[in-house]
């Protein structure tokens, strides 16, 4: 059992979440190990349910339908954490509840689209790039594999996601993925809709149902996130990840507490949990998701550590990009987005 600062700190709040009131994660699907959820509870008496989604969008549909008020803690993208916080989502934290906060790396500290970590600390951070039908998909990667039509291998799988797929549309045009010219964001959109029209498109799906689907043979490609794949590639070289040339998005997913979480104190005692460094490791391992633990680096799997589908090489770092709030924008590629998906 793991008894380090975090359990001793969990002491002070369990007086104030009895044993008897569970703590509800919303989170990806496929995103935590699950002996973590029973660990914390052995350590705290509270118990953990997780529920998950597909997209952010789906996410932010949710809280905003009731779920502020259902779930407890919510692990969001860094792009849509201003408008969590503007939407009032999400609650300022706690920071005397989370001393295990001090194991977060320098680079994770006070971001740009949450400054003074006041809501959110970070839970892992990664890619989105390409998985493949290597016996489909040769020589360099590119996401014309997706948007051009004559390099475009056999079925393929969009994400669903609005801003990343609009994003690395935007990176095949060699445009910016977080512009807020409509002109721009209306071409992106085309890109996307004429990729969605191909008669060997299999259509939009979750970044672990595209993976699900190159994985039995039923795509020759998808777009997904990089832990995704590289917990599931097989041993027989048959599927492939990779980040394309044109670059990519990079994100950092973070942890924050609903505005009106049924249970704020442990919800704040399972961000603590998670946070620290022997946590932190065996979470990274199972999900081969990059840490923003820096206390957890010395307890990370080293093939996972040298292994550039987590831990990009600086001249494939240089090529990724951070989506940002894109304010009174969002509206275009709202609409953008709805057009794409209704036609």
């Amino acid at each position: 059992m793991i008894r380090t600062l975090a359990a001793f700190a969990l002491a002070g709040l369990v007086a104030a979440a009895p044993a008897a009131d569970a703590i509800t994660v919303y989170m990806y699907s496929e995103y935590i190990d699950p002996a973590i959820s029973a660990q914390f509870t052995a350590a705290t008496g509270i118990p953990v349910r997780i529920d998950t989604y597909e997209g952010q969008d789906e996410m932010l549909a949710k809280l905003q339908t009731g779920g502020a008020a259902v779930y407890d803690v919510v692990v969001a993208s860094d792009v849509i954490v201003p408008a969590l916080i503007r939407l009032k989502l999400v609650r300022a934290l706690d920071r005397s509840a989370i001393p295990n906060a001090t194991n977060v790396d320098p680079a994770f500290r006070d971001p740009a689209y949450d400054r003074g970590n006041a809501h959110t600390w970070p839970y892992q951070w990664g890619t989105v790039g390409l998985l493949y039908r290597t016996d489909k998909v040769t020589g360099p990667i590119s996401w014309g594999l997706l948007f051009d039509a004559a390099r475009q291998p056999g079925g393929f799988v969009l994400m669903d996601e609005m801003r990343t797929t609009l994003a690395v549309a935007q990176l095949f045009r060699g445009g910016d993925v977080n512009t807020r010219q409509p002109a721009e964001i209306k071409a992106a959109g085309e890109l996307v809709l004429a990729a969605k029209r191909s008669d060997t498109c299999l259509g939009f799906d979750g970044g672990v149902g595209g993976m699900n689907k190159v994985l039995a043979g039923e795509a020759a490609v998808a777009m997904v996130y990089n832990g995704d794949a590289v917990k599931n590639l097989p041993a027989d070289g048959s599927c492939a990840f990779a980040i394309p040339s044109e670059g990519s998005c990079i994100w950092v997913d973070v942890m924050a507490v609903s505005a009106q979480a049924p249970n704020p104190a442990g919800a704040h005692a399972f961000i603590n949990y998670i946070l620290d460094a022997k946590v932190g490791a065996q979470l990274s391992n199972f999900v081969h998701y990059a840490s923003p633990n820096a206390a957890a680096k010395p307890l990370l799997v080293k093939a996972d550590l040298d292994n550039p589908a987590i831990y990009p090489a600086p001249a494939v770092m240089a090529t990724l990009k951070y989506q940002t709030d894109v304010g009174e924008a969002a509206a275009v590629y709202d609409e953008v987005w709805t057009a794409v998906k209704a036609q």
